[in-house]
């Protein structure tokens, strides 16, 4: 067991924020991605992909302003830890913020190359990002799938990272990203 002590400085409420709002939508959207894509075709299923476009356009749109957050605002320093685990730790991260664009950016474009237009919560018509073109668009549907099985091993990994920080190092790097407590 480490015997370091706990460091109390903490995200910020904006970044801590963003992160689990992103994270609960994409915690959402991925099974649902899963589920859907099994599915006969029925409005049911429709109805799910329109959802799922729906978080996934949110992402994108959230995860402008928090990069911006995070390009403009210093996060608390890192805990001591060695320098590999440093270096994975920020890599993963790196590439966390990656996928974030490129996850929904691929659906978004899947779904304009298979000619089917986002509908931003079924009010706002999104401008298609390319022709209609349906040997692009089971491309794009290979690239998307690819994307969600990255984004979800990493996601794994983030979270095996932050509970070994908790449960073993004790080194409360955790709490520093929990929405509540001190």
């Amino acid at each position: 067991m480490n015997t370091m002590t706990p460091s109390t400085e903490r995200y910020s409420g904006p970044a801590i924020g963003a992160h689990w709002i992103i994270a609960l939508l994409i915690l959402i959207a991925w099974p649902l991605g899963v589920y859907m894509h099994e599915l006969a075709l029925s409005p049911f299923k429709l109805k799910l992909y329109s959802y799922h476009k729906w978080i996934g356009i949110t992402v994108l749109l959230l995860f402008v302003p928090r990069i911006l957050w995070r390009l403009t605002h210093r996060p608390p320093a890192a805990l001591p830890m060695p320098a590999w685990q440093h270096k994975i730790a920020e890599g993963t991260h790196h590439l966390l913020y990656l996928l974030m664009f490129l996850v929904p950016l691929s659906g978004w474009l899947m779904s304009s190359a298979k000619g089917f237009q986002v509908v931003y919560f079924g009010v706002l018509p999104l401008p298609d990002l390319v022709a209609k073109n349906a040997e692009l668009g089971d491309l794009l549907e290979e690239v998307h799938e690819a994307l969600n099985w990255g984004l979800f091993a990493l996601v794994g990994l983030h979270v095996a990272g932050a509970l070994k920080h908790q449960i073993i190092d004790r080194d409360g790097t955790l709490r520093r990203m929990l929405p509540f407590g001190k």
